[in-house]
Formats: C-alpha cells, sequence, structure tokens
C-alpha cells in the first residue's frame, strides 16, 4: 500500500537508523533507570540483554542521548573483535585519530584518556554491544580497563551489552574485574498489549496519520502484538510488512505474519543478582472478572485448576444464560496455564478467537458469554505448545479426573463428554 493512501508521510516502522519516533514502556523505562542509576555509581557495571530485537538499541541510543554533552560516550560493537580492534574502536569514538599503533601503544593512550578524564571531569562511559562476540583476547582487555581507578573510583563506566545472558561469562574466575563491579543485571522483557497498542499508534501518528485507529484497528494490534511477541522490533517489522501487503484499510488480520519467535534471555539465566528486579521468580497469575467493562472480581490463580461456569459449584461462578453449567477450565502445570473449553454451548474465546485447547499468555482475554476475564502474568510470555515438557497432557488428565469428585455433586450428566475434549498437539 502507498503510504500517502494511509494518511503517512514517511515510513512509521523503520527498520534502519534512527527511529521515527521514540516510544517508551515498561522495560524500556526500566532499563533507562538501570543506565542512570549505574553511571552515577563510583564502580558501576551494567549488563543489558535481551534478543534480537528486544529494543536494547533503542534503549543505548535513548540513554546516549540524554547525556550532557561534555561527557564522553563511546558506543562499541564488540562483535568478532580483538584486543587491538576493540581498542581502537574505543579510542576513534573518543575522538582519536590513529596511525598504526601496537596493543601496548593503544592501551595506553585509553589508560591516559580515561584516567585524566576521570581525574578532571566524569569518567567516560564505554558501552560495547554484542559483548557475548568478543574474542577472549578482547574480553582480557575489558578487565584490564575495569581495573583503572582513581582515588578508588572507576575511570571508566561500563555497559555490556548483548543476544545472550553474560551473568554466567562475567563470572568466571577469568573475568573477576568485571564481576567485582557488576551493579545490575538487566534483561528486556516484551511490551504488553497495551503497550505495543500504544506503540504502534505512536508511531503512525509521528508518521502523519490523524486517525491511526483506521489503519490498525484495535483488534488487529492485538493481533500485531501476538504475532510480534511484544518484542519492539519484531513489532516494527510485521507492522511494516503488513502495511505493504494490504490492500485495503483498515489493515486486515489476514495480512499479518507470524514469525518465529525469540525466548527471553531471561530464561537462559543461570543466576540473578539481588537488585535485578525484572528477573524475580514468576508468581501466580492474576484473574480479572468484568462485564460491561466493569471489574467484578479480581483473583489470584494460586491452584492448580480453577473451574468457570454457571454452577455456584464453580471457583469462578457466572450467573448468565450465555454461559454453561460447567463452561471451561484453567489448569497450572509449572510456570504455564492452560484454558480448555467444556464443550460448552456458546464457545470460549480468547483475543476474540474461538479456543478449544489454548496455552494463555500475558494481556490474553478470555469471553465466556458477556464476561471477560483478563489474564495477567508478566513472566508468560511465549504461547509454547500443549505437548512435551511444557505442558503435559498427563496434567490436563489429573485435573479432570480431580475434577470428577465435584461434578458428580451435582449428579449432572457431564462427565462422559469431558474425555472427548481433551488437549491436541495444536494451540
Amino acid at each position: 500500500m502507498d503510504l500517502g493512501a494511509a494518511g503517512l508521510n514517511e515510513q512509521p516502522f523503520r527498520t534502519h537508523g534512527r527511529p521515527l519516533a521514540t516510544v517508551s514502556y515498561a522495560s524500556h523505562n526500566e532499563g533507562l533507570k538501570v543506565l542512570e542509576e549505574s553511571c552515577t555509581q563510583a564502580n558501576g557495571l551494567s549488563l543489558i540483554q535481551g534478543p534480537t530485537l528486544s529494543g536494547k538499541s533503542s534503549l543505548v541510543r535513548k540513554f546516549v542521548d540524554s547525556m550532557p554533552q561534555e561527557w564522553s560516550v563511546a558506543v562499541v560493537d564488540g562483535k568478532g573483535l580483538n584486543t587491538s580492534g576493540l581498542l581502537q574502536a574505543i579510542l576513534r569514538q573518543f575522538g582519536y585519530v590513529l596511525d598504526q599503533s601496537s596493543t601496548n601503544e593503544l592501551l595506553g593512550l585509553l589508560r591516559v584518556f580515561t584516567m585524566q578524564q576521570a581525574a578532571s571531569h566524569e569518567p567516560p562511559i564505554l558501552i560495547i554491544e554484542n559483548t557475548h562476540a568478543l574474542k577472549a583476547s578482547a574480553l582480557r582487555s575489558l578487565c584490564e580497563l575495569a581495573d583503572l581507578k582513581v582515588q578508588r573510583t572507576s575511570a571508566l563506566k561500563m555497559v555490556l551489552v548483548s543476544d545472550r545472558p553474560l551473568l554466567r561469562l562475567i563470572q568466571s574466575p577469568e573475568m573477576t574485574p568485571l564481576a567485582d563491579r557488576l551493579t545490575h543485571d538487566f534483561h528486556m522483557r516484551p511490551m504488553s498489549n497495551e503497550e505495543a497498542m500504544r506503540y504502534v499508534y505512536d508511531k503512525l501518528r509521528a508518521a502523519g496519520s490523524t486517525v491511526p485507529e483506521f489503519v490498525f484497528p484495535m483488534a488487529v494490534c492485538t493481533e500485531l502484538w501476538r504475532a510480534s511477541g511484544g518484542w519492539p522490533g519484531i513489532l516494527d517489522r510485521v507492522a511494516l510488512l503488513a502495511l505493504a501487503n494490504s490492500a485495503t484499510l483498515p489493515v486486515p488480520q489476514e495480512d499479518i505474519e507470524r514469525p518465529v519467535l525469540p525466548q527471553g534471555t531471561w530464561i537462559d539465566a543461570d543466576h540473578v543478582t539481588a537488585d535485578s528486579e525484572s528477573t524475580e521468580p514468576a508468581g501466580p497469575p492474576t484473574l480479572y472478572v468484568s462485564h460491561d467493562g466493569e471489574t467484578l472480581r479480581e483473583l489470584t490463580f494460586d491452584l492448580q485448576r480453577l473451574l468457570i461456569g454457571r454452577s455456584e459449584h464453580n471457583d469462578i461462578s457466572i450467573n448468565s444464560k450465555f454461559v454453561s453449567r460447567h463452561h471451561a477450565l484453567l489448569v497450572r502445570h509449572g510456570t504455564s496455564t492452560f484454558l480448555m473449553d467444556l464443550n460448552s454451548s456458546n464457545g470460549t474465546f480468547v483475543n476474540s478467537r474461538r479456543i478449544s485447547n489454548h496455552v494463555l499468555i500475558h494481556d490474553d482475554v478470555i469471553t465466556i458469554g458477556n464476561h471477560r476475564i483478563k489474564f495477567n502474568d508478566p513472566h508468560a510470555t511465549r504461547r509454547g505448545s500443549l505437548d512435551g515438557s511444557e505442558f503435559a497432557e498427563t496434567a490436563v488428565m489429573k485435573t479432570l479426573e480431580d475434577m470428577r469428585s465435584l461434578l458428580a455433586q451435582e449428579n449432572t450428566e457431564l462427565l462422559p463428554t469431558l474425555t472427548e475434549n481433551l488437549p491436541t498437539s495444536g494451540v
């Protein structure tokens, strides 16, 4: 579709260079706070981790742009750099024009520069992207730089950015100078549905749209969020392709591509630091039951299962003619939550789509009759599958067996139909 036809003056979802607009969201703001706190501490060193397209580059750019002009900041891509390559890249960022120099000469230049800056003004800031891809020799040089001090204050503030968890690497015996300075171990988190919708609409407005809801209606924005997993870089690409492929407005849901989504880096991290709020163990989900926009009930899902239906014997009882006696079942297995429709008359819907078996993620909205149940679990960011270790069928089978005693009390004929609606291998 031509951008003008959508009321746009520019491409709102740029995938290269500076974005047209930087839209803040919870994880982005938390990351900025981490960086600011790290740079105010005498020996601050932060780890910023997140999968590709998780918003790390936008976070770093926003942080650098917020720095006072007189501060010295170097942003270096560490991919494939050895000692010499790393030192040259850092010095060039600090304004040096280099001739052929030995590694020792480069290290000496950088040592003098950082210590002079730290003694007379503020210690310079070094941000290394793709830290995991540095050569071993470059990592050893990084440890030498981490040891530089002026009156017990580090001569160089450091931010190490990576697509992979870094804590295990930093805590290895060879990296002690880095580990001793570690103040923050931060992992980027995806956006919620509401944040993703604001992200899309703010970018459309920045590109000239006066009615962004006409380009991507709210239901389509929800599909964009689901397709991207809430990762901003992926959301940009999915929205860009949907806009380009659409022949009509508003953009239909069918034009939204669904790429394979990455895991968050915190999933593979073996340890967390005490001050890393975003890496706390997952707590139980919260459910918000509403009708006509009014919240009727809020409850914590800290049981193995919750039965939903019209009968008063249900854990969530909804007195409505549109709700079956035993309408749907929620099951917890590990950190995952599974929703199953119990052959209800009017069906069970998640984000406006009818389901039979479904693994829930954060901000999913379950519709049962005229009632809605919002699922709140910030740690549930991947849809996953219903088979394998993530959601064993035996766990659901056991829950159904446990339900039999409850249902028998009501002397209903519902039990024989339950076994016909066991989880399948599809979502």
